[in-house]
């Protein structure tokens, strides 16, 4: 559908671009990063049997690489679930990180944040609907019950008519039995 292709791009670009300027430039995003990158690896550490790396600016671009892919993924069209998917996780931590508007106290900068954390939660919600957007065609639980109830309606059939041919074979056997015992 045309809107499916024109409205991938549009909101994949945001994703692309700030992936691509975190990358050039990292340093700039590791101070917000931090807190949540030390909440993170806390918890993946007392969850995990492996240490977890600490590095906030090896995460920043793993999160930055993350865009950068799955949003070139969504705006071609491709995998646009799976991506846009990938793509719901990453913004989570960016937005907790990046637009930590309940710390500000002057009301200019607190508004600015507070427009950038809605802004992230309404592609957060763009995000959602493009993960569960199956493009029309039904979903994959949907094929999975109706190929198991398939399945086993073509299983009972198949008994029901190995029934008849038993019954059959049976009152066979047993005529010929009665005409040989005569």
């Amino acid at each position: 559908m045309l809107v499916r292709r024109i409205a991938r791009p549009l909101l994949a670009s945001s994703f692309v671009y700030g992936g691509i300027d975190t990358l050039r430039n990292p340093q700039s995003r590791v101070p917000g990063a931090a807190p949540v990158v030390e909440q993170i690896t806390a918890a993946a550490d007392q969850q995990l049997p492996v240490q977890v790396p600490r590095d906030v600016e090896q995460w920043v671009k793993i999160d930055a690489g993350v865009k950068v892919a799955a949003g070139s993924l969504l705006a071609l069209g491709k995998l646009p679930r799976l991506s846009a998917l990938a793509l719901s996780a990453s913004i989570i931590p960016t937005t907790l990180a990046g637009h930590r508007f309940w710390e500000h106290d002057d009301p200019k900068e607190r508004f600015g944040q507070t427009s950038h954390f809605l802004k992230n939660l309404g592609l957060l919600g763009g995000l959602l609907i493009a993960a569960v957007d199956t493009e029309g065609r039904p979903s994959v639980g949907y094929r999975a019950r109706r190929a198991a109830t398939k399945a086993a309606d073509s299983t009972e059939k198949s008994l029901e008519r190995a029934q008849k041919r038993a019954a059959r074979a049976q009152r066979k056997a047993e005529r010929q039995y009665k005409k040989a015992s005569r």
